[in-house]
């Protein structure tokens, strides 16, 4: 993935130092492309390990219009639980308990992860439980592949996760993860292919970019199979694309390795809906070692 490698190239040398929320400070440009073709491979990284278990999980989450990091705890899939566990450290119930006390209750206690583990209106909230007129729920992942099946050539086939109203509660309850940095995604359809973009208003180049493209490459290949078409291009549109200055060592580890040859994903021929995860098969990735990178919170 040699266009992965360009963007991170092109950040250091031509970004900007900025302060930002987690006081980690970064390198930062605003304003980047790249295309990924689903055709010659699933663009899954190789000059690191990812860990692709993750991001199916994550995906099958936000699916299930779930917001709640029980479903991830219990599958062994920690990405999201610092958050939370912010939540519960500022809240009354705290008694000075751990990140990993934190988790084992999540997942031992329902009582607890009902009332601490939630993340707020997230992902799952915004894509499949949106708040519409009247408290009705919209299902835009459902519509969307309704309006492509019907009118394929539509220009309105776009998933929006920028819920102003919902944003704005949240700053002033000062609660739940940060407003979503996936704005929202569009497809496209043309000669018997689908394509996606997705708007990104923030960008962690080094931990969270490497998951966005593959869950968003993974995301269109379904949507692609439910509506019969061949998948084909995902347009990766950032914001503000930065690197974290804690993780500019493990970037230009990165830049010295050569990319190898994209595995392949293959899905089960199932209903979109009715996808699990042993539906899932990652074939032939060979990445090079994994590099661990903390995250910022």
């Amino acid at each position: 993935m040699k266009q992965y490698l360009d963007l991170v190239q092109h950040i250091f040398d031509h970004g900007s130092k900025k302060e930002d929320r987690t006081g980690t400070g970064t390198i930062s440009v605003f304003g980047t492309q790249t295309r990924y073709d689903l055709r010659e491979g699933f663009p899954l990284l190789t000059t690191k390990k990812v860990y692709f278990r993750g991001i199916l999980h994550e995906l099958l989450w936000f699916l299930k219009g779930d917001t709640n990091i029980k479903y991830l705890v219990d599958n062994n899939v920690h990405i999201w639980d610092e958050w939370p566990y912010e939540n519960f450290k500022a809240s009354e119930d705290f008694g000075g308990e751990s990140l990993k006390d934190f988790v084992e209750r999540i997942s031992s206690d329902e009582n607890f992860a009902r009332k601490h583990g939630d993340l707020g209106p997230v992902y799952g909230k915004q894509w499949i439980r949106w708040q519409g007129y009247n408290g009705e729920e919209i299902n835009q992942i459902k519509n969307v592949m309704e309006q492509i099946k019907a009118n394929p050539d539509s220009r309105r086939h776009i998933v929006s996760g920028w819920n102003v109203a919902e944003i704005q509660g949240l700053i002033h309850a000062k609660r739940s993860a940060p407003p979503l940095c996936h704005t929202l995604f569009q497809f496209y359809v043309s000669d018997g292919m689908m394509d996606m973009q997705l708007y990104q208003r923030s960008a962690d180049i080094g931990l969270g970019v490497p998951f966005n493209i593959a869950s968003y490459s993974m995301l269109l290949m379904m949507m692609a199979q439910e509506c019969g078409y061949t998948p084909r291009h995902f347009i990766h549109t950032l914001g503000d694309a930065h690197i974290y200055l804690n993780h500019v060592d493990a970037l230009k580890e990165q830049l010295t390795r050569e990319p190898r040859t994209l595995p392949t994903l293959e899905i089960a021929k199932k209903s979109f809906w009715d996808l699990e995860f042993d539906d899932f098969e990652l074939k032939n990735y060979d990445p090079h070692p994994g590099i661990k990178m903390p995250i910022a919170v």
